[in-house]
């Protein structure tokens, strides 16, 4: 589902150069939910901004779905972004003057796409058909990540990337997110990478990446 191989990031050259990314390969398989932890500034969300194709590597490659995205030009890398990637993100980013169901459409309507019913499916999935009609702006904080999700999985996403999901919610409403998550990764097939500072939330997770100073220095089955 994603193969990173020999993945680089470099900003600033000369005396001003920093290596935020180091060879780092990995793959993830469908279904999987990986984390991706390590301390603040280790390199973990330079590696996620790479894995979701807003960021282009000064070396290695990205392939998504079997799609080699090395060498393409923003018009291709938008268009497999916007169908082969969802995105969560720590605030849940709702534009607060469209509808909870407006929102989640939001995905499909930049590709294209009518996805009315899979919004509302998806709504009812995550417990928020009865907020469906509500503004953004008048719903709470645990009630927006949830929309949040279902936004991020309405284009039926080959891989889901979670940029600390929980962070910004209490711990009961983070627990419930958790469960959330991977019961649609079970349900749908897809791939989650997760970025967290807290591994213990998530409990039992197919593999747990390591970020250091740049380099993944270990990955194991959790």
């Amino acid at each position: 589902m994603l193969s990173v191989e020999n993945l680089a990031k470099v900003y600033g050259s000369g005396s001003t150069e920093v290596r935020a990314l180091s060879n780092v390969t990995f793959s993830i398989g469908r279904g999987e939910v990986v984390l991706v932890v390590g301390s603040s500034g280790s390199g973990k969300s330079t590696l996620l901004n790479l894995m979701g194709l807003l960021d282009r590597p000064t070396d290695g490659r990205v392939t998504v779905d079997n799609i080699d995205t090395s060498g393409m030009d923003d018009g291709r890398l938008s268009s497999v972004r916007n169908k082969k990637l969802g995105f969560v993100f720590q605030f849940s980013n709702l534009l607060p003057d469209l509808t909870v169901l407006e929102n989640v459409m939001l995905p499909g309507h930049i590709g294209g796409l009518d996805c009315r019913r899979e919004a509302e499916q998806l709504l009812e999935s995550v417990g928020m058909s009865d907020q469906a009609h509500k503004r953004a702006n008048q719903i709470s904080g645990g009630q927006a990540q949830r929309a949040a999700i279902a936004r991020g999985l309405v284009n039926r996403p080959a891989l889901v990337l979670a940029d600390e999901p929980t962070g910004n919610l209490d711990s009961a409403t983070a627990a419930a997110v958790v469960d959330l998550l991977k019961s649609m990764a079970t349900e749908l097939g897809q791939a989650f990478v997760i970025v967290t500072h807290d591994r213990h939330q998530f409990g039992e997770v197919d593999r747990v990446v390591t970020v250091r100073d740049g380099k993944m220095v270990e990955a194991m089955a959790a």
